[in-house]
């Protein structure tokens, strides 16, 4: 009994200190393209990889003359995590409407941040891969579409033998109904006018098995989605842009996406 009221209290704790979105800017000087991307940081729906998969991939990014936005998105937290319970406002779709959110506000300040509103898009790390991907196919054709997404060794199905149980969790709770579990799996629904998407993975990724962005690809080329699918033998997982975190092999995705950018890959 006391364990089960600990679990309310705990649940009731967070829910009531639920913060307002959290978006953090990081604007270049010179911006040539006008292009932004809002990022979110892997932790399978539990946790955000804020520094690696966040601050430090908006750095670079603003190296190379794009605005970024790390985007603190909703997700389960330690309790969560720790007592198997769902914590109001944090699961899904808590996330998902986070980032709408996140792309409502930067493209209606597109002006003040000096970048194009067709040139928004979303880049994603792990269970981050997820939340853009689904963005990508929910908001296709409205005006919330991203111009563009990069799910970074993406959470991809949740129902597949390759599914990644722990975001599995972090999403949808202890016990998903299947319904619940086909509906966030990205390879059952992506759309004709899906956005170009940028996929990378390693073959070695010891945390999210590499069939999950297989089988993403697989479904964008029968869609004839506009993508470009990477697979590096080696690199791990949860490395951002971070050279010291993965192989010389696998860092090279930064210069593949910026080149992708720059030859008319989104419009």
């Amino acid at each position: 009994m006391r364990l089960y009221l600990l679990h309310i209290f705990i649940i009731l704790a967070i829910a009531a200190n639920a913060k307002k979105l959290k978006l953090e800017a990081f604007i270049p000087e010179h911006n040539p393209t006008g292009t932004a991307v809002i990022v979110c940081p892997g932790g399978s729906y539990f946790w955000l990889d804020y520094a690696t998969e966040g601050r430090d991939v908006a750095r670079w990014l603003n190296e190379n003359g794009i605005a970024a936005f790390v985007l603190k998105y909703s997700h389960g937290g330690w309790a969560a995590f720790a007592f198997h319970v769902r914590v109001p406002g944090r699961s899904y779709p808590a996330g998902h409407n986070d980032l709408k959110d996140a792309i409502e506000h930067v493209r209606s300040n597109a002006e003040k941040y000096n970048i194009r509103t067709d040139r928004i898009g979303c880049m994603g790390f792990s269970a981050g891969g997820h939340l853009v991907m689904q963005a990508a196919e929910m908001l296709a054709g409205t005006p919330l579409s991203p111009s563009f997404v990069a799910p970074m060794y993406p959470v991809v199905s949740m129902t597949h033998p390759c599914t990644h149980k722990r975001s599995v969790r972090g999403l949808l709770g202890e016990s998903p109904k299947e319904e619940q579990k086909q509906a966030m799996s990205l390879e059952h629904h992506v759309p004709d006018n899906c956005p170009p998407v940028f996929l990378v993975n390693c073959k070695d990724d010891p945390i999210v098995d590499y069939r999950n962005s297989e089988l993403l690809d697989s479904a964008l080329t029968v869609h004839n989605i506009r993508h470009k699918y990477i697979q590096y033998k080696t690199g791990g997982h949860g490395f951002g842009a971070t050279p010291s975190k993965t192989t010389k092999e696998a860092i090279q995705w930064k210069e593949s996406f910026l080149e992708w950018l720059k030859v008319g890959s989104i419009n």
